[in-house]
């Protein structure tokens, strides 16, 4: 247990006070999320762009986009399937100065909740900081709110094609997302931008062209997976957050992918299977870097190549396809 006046390990407020209140909170809001499951088949579109109602609603959203973010905020940018899960186990490590209790005991969607999502007020510590906020919304719907404040924005990105692999197999455990059907069908999708959580290229595209006008730092999934240590000095040096070489380590060593797949905390186990059919898969399946080569054929992978380069052209960000 975390004593309540500690205010969590190193200072850390990790959404909610860390006492046992974070418990009863964090159950609350996910008693109530799972009891919409009635909206397992429902869409809310907004700003053009497609969520699953299951934790979205039209006024969530819109509460997401006029948020008066403040200035002590880190906020978690991804398009799913990106490594938001990494980031936010780095991000809870680095302020509990590698100790990793909060990581072991406080789920993550709690530690740093979504944004956009409806349990989201309940479990945000109004006050204090620094708050962990995470959200894969576009810069079009987020941009003007963050503009207006000076927090922080972590923006994490991986290689289309892994994200389409691991995006199509998350589809297949998530009951509130739309039958994927095959991966041919699916990567058409994908690459249209018809997928829920809108087109990849086109977020990349927004946060990337934008990243000027805000605190903005990048770290790349592939960046993470080839030199983990030298990610979490960039993450720390942004933040002004200095670290012991044994508070590296630990967190080093709670962030490995073997290490967060084997905590409940992190790998969405603790999610109802009504709503993750774990049946279907493990939602931390490999993490590897490179895994789009065991699924795309020669002819998708050609086709992939034709529409990135046509849609990412005038884009100056460079993606890793494998690690050598």
């Amino acid at each position: 247990m975390i004593s309540e006046n500690m205010g969590g390990v190193g200072g850390f407020r990790c959404g909610l006070s860390c006492s046992s209140r974070k418990f009863q909170t964090a159950s609350r809001a996910l008693v109530r999320a799972e009891r919409k499951m009635a909206r397992l088949d429902v869409t809310e579109t907004f700003a053009g762009v497609n969520f699953p109602g299951e934790l979205h609603t039209l006024e969530s959203l819109e509460r997401a986009r006029n948020f008066d973010f403040q200035v002590n905020d880190i906020v978690i940018v991804t398009y799913p399937k990106s490594g938001t899960t990494w980031m936010q186990e780095v991000l809870t490590l680095i302020y509990s100065k590698g100790d990793a209790d909060l990581a072991k005991t406080i789920p993550n969607w709690v530690r740093a909740p979504w944004l956009e999502h409806t349990y989201f007020p309940d479990v945000l510590t109004y006050g204090g900081g620094p708050r962990f906020i995470t959200s894969h919304l576009q810069y079009e719907i987020l941009g003007p709110a963050l503009k207006r404040s000076k927090a922080k924005v972590i923006y994490v990105t991986r290689n289309p094609k892994d994200v389409a692999v691991s995006f199509y197999h998350f589809h297949k455990m998530a009951k509130f997302l739309p039958d994927p059907g095959s991966f041919e069908e699916f990567l058409k999708k994908f690459l249209e931008g018809t997928v829920h959580f809108g087109s990849w290229f086109e977020h990349v595209k927004g946060w990337w062209s934008h990243r000027e006008e805000i605190k903005f730092l990048h770290m790349s999934y592939e960046d993470m997976k080839k030199d983990l240590r030298h990610s979490i000095e960039r993450v720390c040096k942004f933040l002004s957050c200095p670290m012991y070489q044994e508070e590296l380590e630990g967190i080093e060593k709670h962030c490995t992918f073997t290490t967060m797949s084997q905590n409940s905390m992190v790998n969405c186990t603790l999610i109802a299977p009504e709503i993750l059919d774990h049946n279907q898969g493990k939602f931390m399946r490999k993490g590897n870097v490179g895994d789009w080569k065991e699924n795309f054929t020669l002819e998708q992978n050609a086709h992939f190549d034709e529409v990135y380069k046509e849609k990412m052209q005038d884009l100056d960000i460079i993606f890793q396809w494998e690690l050598d």
